[in-house]
């Protein structure tokens, strides 16, 4: 028996969709717009905040539906549609799991999409608050003590970033502190010895938010083509019909067995695409 016919496409963002430089090629471009003429829908699923990842979605076409903050917020036709929070006590104990590791908590919010990140004003300039200072200042609010901002807020996850083993060590505090109250999701950069470390709602996944849009729009997981490069995109890849892996993975992901697609740089996602919906 043939396999279904893939009517939905999801793509994560960095390492997949864009380039290492962050830019999409051409190929892939082209790739991406063949697709939604066809009638597939797409859909990029990232860990991305809303602004950040509407910048890469406008490149594509109008309003390509997005799921950001790892599936905390899914997005359809420029409105958010769902939103699972963090609750507040879990993202209070996480910054203080985070601190008493020496990481720099950053505190994303906003329940309608508007990505405002909370870092302390005391906070040094430099490692992932410093990129965020560098790339999206105007979203970043510095805060005397971001426990007592999360009064006023609503946090959708919280963020630390850092060397590989430090966060490994952070991963493990973490677990101890919030055990089932909250998601950890992982995104590592063996190149730089860099990692993230997301808190998040237990409930909220890749995977699960890219069901919710599967029963939505009334698409089986068996007809589901998804694409990915991290720890973090793990379970949206092993839960779809098709779940390939971006050959610039992590050695031990692609160790997994998911099939392996050339790298970012060579245009993985538009040889997926018109391998597996365009032929």
């Amino acid at each position: 028996m043939s396999a279904p016919s893939v009517r939905l496409v999801a793509l994560d963002i960095d390492g997949t969709l864009l380039r290492s430089d962050r830019t999409l090629s051409e190929r892939t471009r082209e790739a991406v717009a063949r697709t939604r003429a066809g009638g597939v829908r797409v859909v990029l699923v990232t860990g991305r905040r809303h602004p950040s990842a509407r910048r890469v979605a406008d490149e594509l076409g109008e309003l390509l539906p997005l799921v950001v903050h790892n599936g905390a917020l899914v997005v359809e036709e420029g409105r958010i549609i769902r939103c699972r929070p963090l609750a507040r006590d879990v993202a209070a104990r996480a910054v203080r799991a985070g601190r008493g590791c020496g990481a720099e908590p950053i505190v994303h919010c906003g329940e309608r999409g508007e990505g405002w990140l909370l870092v302390d004003a005391h906070a040094q300039p430099t490692g992932l608050v410093g990129y965020y200072l560098e790339r999206a200042g105007s979203e970043v609010r510095r805060v005397d003590d971001v426990l007592e901002a999360l009064a006023r807020e609503v946090p959708i996850q919280v963020m630390f970033g850092g060397p590989r083993a430090e966060m490994e060590e952070l991963v493990a505090a973490l677990g101890a502190r919030l055990t089932d109250d909250a998601r950890l999701e992982r995104t590592v950069y063996p190149a730089t010895d860099f990692a993230l470390v997301d808190v998040l709602d237990p409930g909220v996944g890749k995977a699960e938010a890219l069901g919710f849009l599967q029963a939505r729009w009334g698409i089986a997981a068996a007809e589901t083509l998804a694409i990915g490069d991290n720890w973090n995109d793990r379970s949206m890849l092993e839960a779809a019909g098709r779940g390939l892996l971006m050959g610039n993975a992590p050695s031990e992901l692609r160790a997994l067995g998911l099939p392996v697609l050339p790298t970012n740089d060579e245009d993985g996602v538009a040889h997926a695409i018109e391998a597996h919906v365009l032929c």
